[in-house]
């Protein structure tokens, strides 16, 4: 892009210096190559006559040294084919590009141990956040460096989860909503065993759509006795397309090796308690249609004819319809 410039601006360091030396000084641009003069600007009106504005020039940049760099001084895990055909991009990055250079030598001969992210970019830019918030997967991406050379993995937001017994195996209870999660907890505390006539041993709060990122790390961030493979984890949440779709991805996410099915007691016990309310709310905004039939395949076929008419009708269920006068 040119940028233009008049000749009083480029006369301003030189304003108490005589004409003759003023004259002199633009010439000499002009003859560097520096300007080039805005002829449609029209002259000063003095002799010897100068234009009113000019064009400067941009002085192009000497890449050699930098693609000498990258042709001779790199490792060779590194793929210089990008910055080769963008040298100002590398002149950009170069610190960067080099700390990584700098970690792959060290740890070249050496078995790479397993960090997070945030570990791992701190260890090799000083910049905890540089890969998840800053520009640390585009320099890898222009270095041809997939992420998971870096043996690294992504952490998820802790699991919450109230354990009320630890013997196996165990019923294990997913709550979409936290209010639920409360009262189940505290219905528990005082002394019952038992949600709707199951026994359950630990309930988890799934923060809605949460817990399909907590649960990619499942066996990582619980207690052993809760991945037990003879353990049955349900799952409860609001009646609604959401709320069916969080359960729908669950299930896919955790198939085959746990099953997960819709704790279908309280899904009833929503259904008749909405029966005596007049006016259910409507279906939030937004929210994604597209559900499979799975889910009401649990239910007979009165209950699932009873859920998408509900659903049909624009309405919902909220989870909270319940509380802990209707868990025993």
């Amino acid at each position: 892009m040119k940028t233009r410039i008049t000749l009083e601006t480029l006369l301003a360091r030189s304003r108490k210096s005589d004409y003759k030396e003023q004259y002199s000084y633009i010439t000499g641009l002009l003859g560097a190559g520096r300007i080039r003069p805005l002829k449609a600007s029209g002259k000063n009106g003095k002799k010897p006559a100068l234009y009113r504005e000019y064009w400067l020039v941009e002085e192009k940049e000497n890449f050699g040294p930098l693609l000498e760099e990258l042709k001779f001084c790199l490792v060779p895990t590194i793929s210089v084919d990008y910055y080769q055909s963008h040298p100002e991009v590398y002149h950009q990055e170069r610190p960067w590009v080099l700390l990584l250079d700098a970690w792959l030598r060290k740890n070249k001969n050496r078995p790479l141990i397993s960090e997070s992210m945030n570990e791992r970019s701190f260890e090799i830019w000083g910049r905890e956040k540089f890969l998840t918030k800053e520009q640390g997967k585009k320099i890898l991406k222009h270095c041809g460096i997939p992420l998971e050379t870096l043996n690294l993995y992504e952490t998820t937001e802790p699991l919450s989860y109230y354990a009320h017994t630890r013997t196996v195996p165990q019923n294990l209870l997913i709550l979409e909503n936290k209010d639920t999660f409360y009262s189940m907890r505290r219905h528990l505390l005082e002394g019952k065993e038992s949600v709707f006539r199951i026994p359950i041993g630990t309930l988890i709060y799934g923060a809605g759509k949460g817990i399909l990122r907590s649960f990619q790390d499942f066996d990582l961030c619980v207690e052993p006795y809760m991945t037990d493979r003879r353990n049955q984890i349900w799952y409860f949440g609001d009646l609604d397309y959401e709320g069916i779709g969080i359960w729908e991805n669950l299930s896919n996410l955790c198939q085959p090796r746990r099953q997960i099915r819709p704790f279908c007691p309280a899904y009833e016990a929503m259904l008749k308690k909405a029966e005596s309310i007049g006016t259910l709310p409507a279906t939030k905004e937004q929210q994604n249609r597209n559900i499979e039939n799975t889910f009401f395949q649990y239910f007979s076929d009165e209950i699932s004819e009873k859920m998408k008419r509900i659903l049909e009708n624009e309405t919902y269920i909220p989870q909270e319809i319940l509380n802990i006068t209707d868990f025993s």
